[in-house]
């Protein structure tokens, strides 16, 4: 059966209509996204422009946070939510970096499958169980075998012994921390595997055959090849960390008090604060404070994702001069 001119004309027609439609569309949900996320920013800003009005820079300074006195200041939960998360990624980047090392290049065949999928699982608890493991179990266990044998061992260091101060009581930042590292290293390590599986086997076949060692093959053919979905598997954790709500509000101790630098000390986040303090906000101050804290944790996470972003135009900017 030949097919006529006006079929061919006609089948031209119709794909033509679908592309411009299907182009359309993409706009359209570009633009409502975009739309969406300056909804959001707008909201914030007008939620929290009483605070801003009446604090000005000094609420990223101040750390009192006195609700019937209405005075207000972020910087024990800005604090608290940068070192819980600092503490989180310092621990949780290398033990993702060993997990997705082991099962892409070291594990047996039938080992593999189930470890991943064993580590996968641990994505899908929710946060509040992570939150009261922490609270019941892990940290009674942190305050007997770790914080009362550290603060016997260095407290009275100048400078170290600051960190480990505190009461023995378990909760407290780098609890939070580690609490938080156990949550975002099985997502750390879930696209740390995947972008190690696309790396050509025979770039790395060649360096075995040139005698490169596995750390070797690791560190200069799959990390260079992979950097950008490392870098964003790190960055996906971070978000999670900077995020986390209900885990950090079981184990953080829930403070304003800023007495020392100590790791051990009870503290504040600003998820936590938000999740405490949001339900009974009264209209005014107290409730545009929260806001503006909700402001802060967006501006942190979007200052988060464009360093992410120069670092990666860096290190191609790098690997075109060394070319």
């Amino acid at each position: 059966m030949s097919i006529t001119s006006a079929q061919v004309a006609q089948s031209r027609t119709r794909g033509q209509w679908q592309d411009f439609l299907f182009m359309h569309a993409t706009r359209i949900a570009a633009i409502i996204t975009l739309a969406l996320l300056a909804a959001i920013i707008g909201s914030l800003v007008v939620a929290s422009w009483p605070s801003i009005s009446a604090f000005g820079l000094s609420f990223y300074t101040t750390s009192t946070w006195d609700p019937p006195a209405q005075q207000f200041g972020a910087l024990i939960p800005i604090y608290g939510t940068l070192v819980t998360s600092a503490i989180a990624l310092v621990i949780a980047i290398p033990v993702s970096f060993g997990i997705a090392l082991f099962l892409t290049e070291l594990s047996p065949a039938w080992l593999r499958r189930p470890l991943g999928t064993a580590i996968e699982l641990l994505a899908a608890i929710p946060s509040i169980v992570y939150g009261m493991w922490g609270l019941l179990v892990f940290a009674p266990i942190f305050s007997t075998y770790v914080q009362v044998p550290l603060q016997n061992a260095v407290g009275s260091w100048p400078l170290i012994g600051s960190l480990v101060q505190g009461p023995p009581v378990g909760i407290g930042l780098l609890c939070a921390g580690i609490i938080l590292a156990i949550m975002i290293i099985p997502f750390i390590a879930s696209v740390m595997r995947d972008v190690f599986e696309v790396t050509p086997a025979l770039l790395k076949e060649a360096a075995y055959g040139l005698g490169s060692s596995t750390w070797e093959v690791v560190w200069k053919v799959v990390l260079p090849y992979t950097k950008t979905g490392v870098i964003g598997g790190i960055m996906l954790g971070l978000g999670r960390a900077l995020g986390e709500t209900m885990a950090v509000t079981f184990v953080i101790g829930n403070t304003n008090l800023l007495s020392s630098m100590s790791l051990f000390e009870p503290g504040n986040s600003i998820t936590s604060a938000l999740a405490n303090e949001f339900a009974e906000a009264e209209i005014g101050l107290h409730s545009a404070s929260l806001m503006q804290l909700g402001l802060i944790l967006f501006i942190i996470t979007a200052l988060v994702l464009a360093a992410s972003k120069v670092l990666l135009m860096r290190m191609a900017k790098a690997e075109g001069g060394k070319s």
